[in-house]
């Protein structure tokens, strides 16, 4: 599928991402994930997808963390996946919603146990004295458990962007890149145009 051809952003997205999980090295689901606070402060990291269905895009975070507040506050995110072997990128604009606690505990479900204990352990994006501190924490946490089920903790779910803006980039001779943008324009429906590099 060429991005001249493309009129799905969800498909043109799947054909690019199977084409970077056999041409990425390295965790070809990274992204940057971009938030707001209330006091208009951005604020940017890498988080992995998690999820991708035709509703939208699904990572998962502690939802007392700075990521978790900002999402809480603002309710909208940007996520950018930049496939550096493939030379292109994709950035992807919406409102935020937060999924089932089904899904969530679905996910949380399927983690490494010392992933389910550290989501327990970490006070995340909170000061930290030291590393022994956390690592106490993580202790406490697994006599905690003591070797039984980990269930989710009530401040850990997903969050899901739902893209009202998909924009395509391809890497061309002398910066004269491709630039393909969707917006949304109805349920199910986008508008498709081209940008200038």
């Amino acid at each position: 599928m060429t991005l001249e051809n493309a009129t799905d952003p969800f498909a043109q997205f799947r054909a690019w991402f199977a084409e970077a999980e056999t041409a990425e090295i390295n965790d070809p689901n990274a992204m940057s994930v971009a938030t707001v606070g209330a006091n208009g402060r951005p604020s940017v990291r890498i988080l992995l997808l998690k999820g991708l269905d035709d509703r939208g895009f699904t990572f998962y975070t502690n939802t007392q963390s700075r990521k978790g507040d900002q999402l809480e506050a603002t309710h909208f995110a940007a996520l950018t996946f930049h496939w550096k072997s493939l030379r292109r990128q994709v950035r992807i604009e919406g409102p935020v919603e937060r999924v089932t606690d089904a899904e969530a505990d679905a996910y949380f479900a399927s983690r490494p146990r010392g992933s389910r204990i550290g989501a327990w352990a970490s006070q995340q994006s909170r000061p930290l004295d030291s590393r022994a501190t956390l690592e106490q924490a993580v202790a406490d946490t697994e006599a905690r458990f003591d070797g039984g089920e980990v269930p989710r903790p009530p401040h850990w779910t997903g969050f899901r962007v739902v893209p009202d803006r998909i924009e395509f980039w391809q890497d061309r001779e002398y910066r004269l890149h491709d630039r393909i943008l969707f917006t949304r324009a109805g349920e199910g429906e986008w508008a498709k145009g081209r940008l200038y590099p």
